[in-house]
C-alpha cells in the first residue's frame, strides 16, 4: 500500500498492536461527510456534503474520526463572515475547531498517540479545515487523550474555550496561588472554564453574569457571583484586582475591568480587534493597523493605570492542554452541554444558535 512502511518479514502480533503510520490516506479514506461553508451567510448557507476528500497527513498529524464536535461562537462568527480576510480564498471551506473522537491514523513523526485511542482537542482559529466532519486533522500537539471519565459529548463542549481562557490566565496573566481575577460573563464556555481554571490555580475569583447562571458559578468555586442585569457590579464588588478578563469586550466592561485592577495588573479582552480591522482594510492596512492601536492602548494604560492591556487568543498550547485535561479528569473542569443535534441538522444548531434559543453549550454528534 503506497505511504505505509514495508510490511515484509513483520510477525503478526505487531501487525496488531502496531499500526502503520500513514502519509498517504487515499488507499483508506476515500472521502468523508464534512459540513462546508461555500459562501458567508446565515445558518442556510451550510452544506453537508459527502465523498470530501480527506487529504495526505503531515508527519506531525493525526487523523480523528469524529464523535461530536461543539458549536463555538466563533464557528458562527466565521460562517457569518468573521475572518473573511483569511478564509474567502479558500472557500468553500470545512468549519469546527473542537472535536473527541478517535485515532484514525497517524503521521510519521507522532509519538504521543495510536490507532483506536480516544482523544479531544481544538483547532486553532484560523484553520481552514475544521472539525466539522468525519474524520478531523489536528497536528499533535492540538490533541490530547480523553479522560475515560466524560463522554465525546462533554469532551468536545471543553477544549477550544477552555484553551482560551487558559491562554489569558496562565500564559497572558500568570495568576499566581492568592490572587483575585475577575471574570466578565462566567456564564459562557471561555468564561465558565477561566473561573474553574483560576479556582483551580488557587486563586480568588469574582464572576459577571446573568441570573440563571449564578448557582453554577458558585459552584464552580468563585466566590461571588454578580448579576450584572439587576445588581451594579462598581457598587457590590469591593477590592481591586490582579487579572481581569473580559469575555464581554464592550467599552463598558473594559472601563470597569480597568479601574478595578490594582498596579501591575492584567487586563485581557476576547474582543481584540485584529481580524476585523483586516477584514475591513485588508492585510496591507488592517493589521499594521490593529497593531498601532493596540500598542496605543498598552501604552495608555500603562501609563493611565500601571496595568498591562492585552488582546488574548486561542493558541495551541500542550502544556496547557495536558494541565486541561488533568483537570477534566478529576472532574475540577467542565462545560455543561444543553442540547445536542446529529450532524445532519447542523443547519438548525446554528439557527438556533443565532436566535439564542439555547443559551448554554450545543454539540453536535456524529
Amino acid at each position: 500500500m503506497r505511504g505505509m512502511r514495508s510490511l515484509r518479514g513483520t510477525s503478526k502480533s505487531a501487525l496488531i498492536f502496531r499500526p502503520a503510520r500513514l502519509t498517504s490516506l487515499r488507499s483508506l479514506f476515500t472521502g468523508c461527510r464534512a459540513v462546508m461553508l461555500p459562501r458567508f451567510g446565515g445558518p442556510e448557507v451550510l452544506e453537508l456534503r459527502d465523498n470530501i476528500p480527506v487529504p495526505n497527513l503531515n508527519p506531525n498529524e493525526v487523523l480523528v474520526r469524529a464523535k461530536a464536535v461543539s458549536v463555538n461562537p466563533l464557528d458562527c462568527r466565521i460562517r457569518a463572515g468573521y475572518g473573511r480576510s483569511v478564509f474567502q480564498p479558500h472557500l468553500p471551506i470545512i468549519i469546527g475547531r473542537d472535536v473527541s473522537g478517535e485515532v484514525a491514523a497517524i503521521g510519521n513523526s507522532v509519538k504521543s498517540f495510536r490507532v483506536g485511542q480516544e482523544v479531544f482537542g481544538a483547532l486553532h482559529p484560523t484553520a481552514l479545515r475544521g472539525t466539522y466532519t468525519d474524520h478531523a486533522i489536528l497536528s499533535e500537539e492540538e490533541l490530547t487523550e480523553k479522560p475515560a471519565s466524560v463522554s465525546h459529548v462533554e469532551a468536545s463542549a471543553i477544549p477550544f474555550a477552555a484553551l482560551t481562557a487558559w491562554r489569558a490566565l496562565k500564559s497572558d496573566a500568570r495568576i499566581l496561588e492568592g490572587q483575585r481575577v475577575l471574570v466578565f460573563g462566567g456564564g459562557g464556555a471561555v468564561g465558565f472554564a477561566a473561573i474553574q481554571i483560576a479556582v483551580a490555580s488557587g486563586c480568588h475569583v469574582t464572576a459577571s453574569c446573568v441570573g440563571q447562571t449564578r448557582d453554577r458559578i458558585v459552584a464552580a468555586g468563585a466566590e461571588q457571583a454578580v448579576d450584572y442585569t439587576t445588581e451594579d457590579i462598581e457598587v457590590v464588588v469591593k477590592g481591586k484586582f490582579d487579572a481581569v478578563l473580559d469575555t464581554i469586550g464592550r467599552p463598558e466592561t473594559e472601563r470597569i475591568g480597568i479601574n478595578f485592577l490594582r498596579r501591575g495588573g492584567n487586563y485581557m479582552t476576547l474582543q481584540g480587534e485584529a481580524a476585523s480591522l483586516t477584514d475591513k482594510y485588508g492585510f496591507v492596512i488592517g493589521l499594521p493597523l490593529a497593531t498601532s492601536l493596540l500598542a496605543k492602548k498598552k501604552i495608555q494604560y500603562q501609563y493611565s493605570h500601571g496595568i498591562d492591556y492585552s488582546w488574548s487568543y486561542m493558541r495551541a498550547d500542550p502544556e496547557g492542554l495536558a494541565e486541561i485535561q488533568r483537570l477534566v479528569g478529576a472532574g475540577k473542569l467542565k462545560i455543561p452541554v444543553e442540547k445536542t443535534f446529529p450532524i445532519t441538522e447542523v443547519v438548525a444548531a446554528h439557527e438556533a444558535k443565532e436566535k439564542k434559543e439555547i443559551p448554554g453549550k450545543v454539540v453536535l454528534e456524529l
